[in-house]
């Protein structure tokens, strides 16, 4: 039997808003009063996006990450090390933990279905076996689009509707160019793995040009659907990356990579109000 707390740091607690914020974006695009955001369905999937489905991403992660993890020392208290004698336990509580949701999305809210697929699908690809995106360079921050699908999900629960194409879009490319800094880290162990992501195919320079360029596709397409909000934002990002790349010395970067969870949920808030204030006050 695992640890809870064990899981918990699996889960990347620190890491929860990825999903959990997009889920609230979504539904405050989607809700036509504030009582949306109390409807059973609403709130019941709330839920799946903090634990459950943290777990999934990490807990598949994790697994299938094993020769990496064990080269990197970010692994050494920063995240935990999951060993291959823990695997199948581990699997068993992804599976306890999603199966009931995977269910209830059939039975409550099959509008959603599409969306919770394309979050389930791209969410255990991306790390296994056999397409294991991560390991393909630029496929690998492709896939990274399972962040947008919790948007999806709220906004087609309120809705019926899929997220309008210009903004799933502009989020993706946000998503991608999240996933191409934080392998910059990264390259070292990789390397002594084995394993090849865009960081390593472009190096650490040409990935930041490669997360500004991102970026400022994704604030032109938010500007383009009538949605300037977001593409604000995207000033940030661009004026972030651009002050990492003048650091020096991997510590240096490394700091930027320990506070970019807290960059983003100041974003993620920010846009949550930016949406909802008009609609609801």
């Amino acid at each position: 039997m695992l640890d809870i707390r064990f899981l918990l740091k699996i889960s990347r607690p620190r890491f929860w808003l990825y999903v959990f914020g997009p889920y609230l974006v979504g539904a405050a695009a989607g809700a036509a009063t504030r009582d949306d955001f109390l409807r059973l369905e609403v709130v019941l999937f709330g839920l799946y996006f903090l634990l459950p489905a943290n777990l999934l991403i990490y807990g598949v992660n994790d697994i299938f990450d094993w020769e990496t993890d064990r080269l990197n020392p970010k692994k050494d208290g920063y995240e935990a090390l999951v060993r291959p004698e823990i695997h199948r336990k581990l699997l068993i509580w992804i599976a306890v933990m999603n199966l009931p949701f995977l269910i209830a999305v059939a039975v409550l809210v099959p509008q959603a279905m599409f969306s919770f697929a394309g979050f389930l699908f791209f969410s255990v690809f991306y790390s296994a076996t056999p397409i294991r995106a991560k390991n393909v360079p630029f496929i690998d921050s492709l896939f990274n689009i399972l962040y947008v699908f919790p948007a999806a999900v709220a906004f087609q629960i309120l809705t019926h509707a899929f997220v309008p194409l210009y903004i799933f879009l502009a989020a993706g490319l946000w998503t991608m160019a999240m996933h191409a800094y934080s392998a910059i880290p990264d390259i070292e162990a990789d390397t002594k793995a084995g394993l090849s992501t865009i960081a390593m195919e472009m190096g650490p320079t040409w990935t930041h040009v490669f997360c500004l360029v991102c970026y400022f596709l994704s604030m032109l397409l938010c500007f383009e659907a009538g949605f300037p909000a977001a593409g604000i934002i995207g000033v940030f990002y661009l004026f972030l990356m651009i002050s990492s790349l003048r650091v020096n010395g991997d510590m240096g970067l490394f700091t930027f990579y320990r506070l970019f969870p807290i960059f983003n949920a100041v974003a993620g808030f920010v846009l949550f109000w930016m949406v909802a204030w008009p609609k609801f006050f």
